[in-house]
C-alpha cells in the first residue's frame, strides 16, 4: 500500500493486528475516523483504553469482569452445584445467549495442545480442582470444543477429575 503519511500507516498497521481485518480493511476503517469529529474520535479510543484499565478477570470463574467477582458468578439465582467448564470467554457468552444453562462456569483460558507447547499447567486447572475442594460441587459438564485438542483436554479433565466420589462429569453432546 502507498499511503502517504506515517501516521495513516501506523494506524493501520495497529488495525491490522486485530483477528479478521486486513490492511485494505483497516485502511477503510482509518480513513473514516479520520473524517469523523476529532471529539467522538477522542471517545472511541477513549472506551478501549478504559476497557484495558478496568475489565478484570473473575477470581473465582476467570470470565471478564468489571469487579472481582463476575456477574454470573455473584448471582444468587445460579445453580451454584453445577460447572460447566469452558474454554474461553466467548464459550460463556455463546451459552448465555441460549438462556438455557442456569449453573456456573469455569474458563480455562485455553485447551491442552503439546503443538503450541500448552500444557495442563498453563491452563486454569488447579483453581478448578480447588473450587471443586471448596465448594459443593455435584457436576462438572465438560464443554469443550470437538477436535484433537479439546478432547485431549477433556479425557485429561475426566481423569483428574474422576478422583473425587460424588462428583457427576458429563460432556455436550454431538452431533
Amino acid at each position: 500500500m502507498n499511503i502517504h503519511s506515517k501516521y495513516i500507516e501506523n494506524a493501520v498497521e495497529q488495525l491490522s493486528t486485530l483477528p479478521g481485518i486486513g490492511k485494505k480493511s483497516a485502511l477503510r476503517l482509518v480513513l473514516n475516523l479520520l473524517n469523523r469529529d476529532k471529539n467522538e474520535v477522542t471517545r472511541f479510543s477513549n472506551a478501549f483504553i478504559e476497557m484495558m484499565e478496568n475489565v478484570k478477570s473473575c477470581s473465582k470463574c476467570h470470565n471478564i469482569s468489571d469487579s472481582e467477582i463476575c456477574g454470573i458468578c455473584s448471582n444468587p439465582a445460579r445453580e451454584e452445584g453445577i460447572i460447566c467448564v469452558v474454554e474461553d470467554i466467548r464459550d460463556i457468552m455463546a451459552i448465555e445467549n441460549t438462556e438455557s444453562y442456569k449453573g456456573l462456569y469455569h474458563v480455562l483460558g485455553g485447551v491442552i495442545s503439546p503443538i503450541d507447547g500448552i500444557g495442563p499447567s498453563d491452563l486454569n486447572i488447579s483453581s478448578l480442582i480447588s473450587r471443586i475442594q471448596s465448594e459443593n460441587i455435584s457436576e462438572i459438564i465438560l464443554a469443550l470444543n470437538s477436535g484433537m485438542e479439546g478432547d485431549t483436554t477433556n479425557f485429561y479433565l475426566y481423569r483428574k477429575l474422576s478422583e473425587f466420589n460424588g462428583i457427576k462429569i458429563t460432556s455436550l453432546s454431538r452431533g
